[in-house]
């Protein structure tokens, strides 16, 4: 089925017969469950905006291998230009959603893939990316979602993948046979996961020899037999099943819609493997596929952090202390750093290059800065949300009681802010504003596309110490 409408989205999730816990329950169609519905309304804006004349030429774009036009989270970047209009795409989206629209990890995936499969045919004689340039194909015409899958569940972190007490705590290649190879194991925090068609399985880091049946690139239906997904909970996640105005963003959620997703002997043919066992590139896929993740941070967070601070503002203007000094210097701070982010992702978008296969990459310092300053920025950001917004963030009373006969009256009257205000209207955007800034929200910018700590990594592995100490000892006339 070819996808190109929000239409077309939703009718391919409902047919797509995929199995889907939620609370312990197997889910029969997503596109009708509370649970699912907001995550499903924000990726299907990625099928919208592709079809609207003021988005078309972020949201588009023209395969280099068909030279047909497709949606741009298919498409291989091709020059400088697409990276940064990656980037403008994405806060694009999120002025739409003010929520985590699910297909940028599927989109690096792609990318990082296709630029590695490449290098590993040049080396080995192997026949991945001619496999990986079919597939990709395929999801070009027919405009599929794909999950990103780098994050195994990793048991002992001490431990090497071949030393889990759980062979299966990383996913692995169980077997391998002339028609295919059989996998088990899981993938962790998988973003949309519930809502997309396809699964892009990565190394979740570098392996050794020893651990080279976890070296895996391979693509897998997410209604294959044996895949089982597993909701994650999200903060205030109940506030889904019951009206609008306590769920903030009622209509496009928190967050991603995380899901674990378990492959219990699965079956994945030749055709569809793109790495088996090649160890030495496993960190090389890891390290541009995160490159490339790490590059869209300050695009989507940027994009999100716009609206929280049209949010904050339209909170003071609601209890009139609009004008009072310090709230107008929190809300320049607030943009300060909502512009910092942005422009980390524009400048390493800015300064990428082209691959030896072709497809352009952003500058890997720049993309790993992005999104470290991202896991400082937002947290800021939401600690000045609240702090403009005051207490009543965390004690508003429910929207039933907003609603009730019997009390409803007292809400009005003591939630209420300035003169012609109505109290709904500023109850909805403290919501957004709790909503937008806290629990899931926070976790995820600090951890999505890898904590702190690996971009710390990636700093002593790119910042040319070396370079820098000569640079050093030559200005200081210090002789070795």
């Amino acid at each position: 089925m070819e996808i190109k409408t929000r239409d077309d989205y939703i009718k391919s999730l409902k047919e797509q017969g995929h199995v889907v816990y939620y609370n312990g329950e197997r889910v029969t169609d997503i596109t009708t469950h509370p649970a699912f519905i907001p995550h499903i309304n924000a990726a299907a804006k990625t099928y919208e905006m592709a079809l609207m004349p003021e988005f078309e030429e972020l949201a588009s774009a023209t395969s280099h291998l068909t030279g047909e036009k497709i949606n741009r989270f298919t498409h291989i970047h091709q020059s400088i230009d697409d990276l940064i209009k990656k980037v403008q795409l994405l806060r694009a989206i999120a002025h739409e959603t003010g929520s985590c629209f699910q297909r940028c990890v599927g989109f690096d995936a792609l990318n990082a893939t296709y630029m590695t499969t490449y290098d590993i045919d040049k080396k080995y004689g192997t026949n991945y990316h001619n496999r990986f340039i079919d597939y990709l194909k395929m999801i070009q015409r027919t405009n599929k979602m794909i999950v990103g899958g780098m994050t195994d569940p990793k048991g002992d972190r001490s431990k090497a993948p071949h030393e889990q007490a759980d062979s299966d705590l990383f996913t692995r290649i169980a077997e391998r046979r002339d028609d295919g190879i059989i996998i088990r194991g899981a993938k962790a925090h998988q973003t949309g996961g519930a809502n997309s068609h396809e699964i892009l399985i990565m190394p979740t880091q570098f392996m050794r020899e020893e651990d080279r049946d976890y070296a895996l690139c391979c693509a897998v239906p997410l209604n294959a037999p044996g895949v089982i997904q597993i909701f994650g909970r999200q903060t205030n996640d109940e506030r889904k099943f019951g009206g609008s105005i306590d769920a903030g963003n009622a209509e496009f959620g928190l967050v991603g819609g995380e899901t674990l997703i378990v492959f219990d002997n699965v079956f994945v043919p030749w055709e569809r493997v793109f790495m088996a066992g090649e160890t030495d590139f496993s960190g090389v896929l890891v390290e541009r596929f995160a490159t490339m993740h790490r590059q869209n941070y300050g695009g989507c967070k940027g994009g999100v952090s716009d609206v929280v601070v049209g949010a904050c503002a339209l909170a003071a203007e609601m209890q009139g202390t609009q004008k009072a000094s310090h709230v107008k210097e929190k809300l320049a701070e607030m943009i300060h750093l909502t512009e910092t982010i942005y422009a980390g992702s524009i400048s390493c978008s800015a300064m990428g290059y082209k691959t030896p296969s072709g497809a352009y990459y952003p500058d890997p310092l720049l993309a790993n800065c992005t999104k470290h300053n991202v896991t400082r920025h937002i947290y800021e950001i939401a600690r000045l949300a609240h702090d403009i917004a005051g207490g009543i963030l965390a004690t508003m009373p429910f929207e039933n009681d907003l609603k009730s006969p019997e009390i409803g009256k007292y809400v009005e009257k003591y939630l209420a802010g300035v003169q012609g205000v109505p109290t709904e209207n500023r109850i909805k955007i403290l919501r957004l504003i709790e909503n937008m800034t806290g629990g899931t929200a926070l976790v995820e910018s600090m951890h999505g596309a890898g904590s702190p700590q690996t971009q710390k990594v990636m700093y002593a592995r790119l910042g040319k110490i070396d370079m820098k100490k000569k640079m050093a000892k030559k200005l200081a006339g210090v002789q070795d």
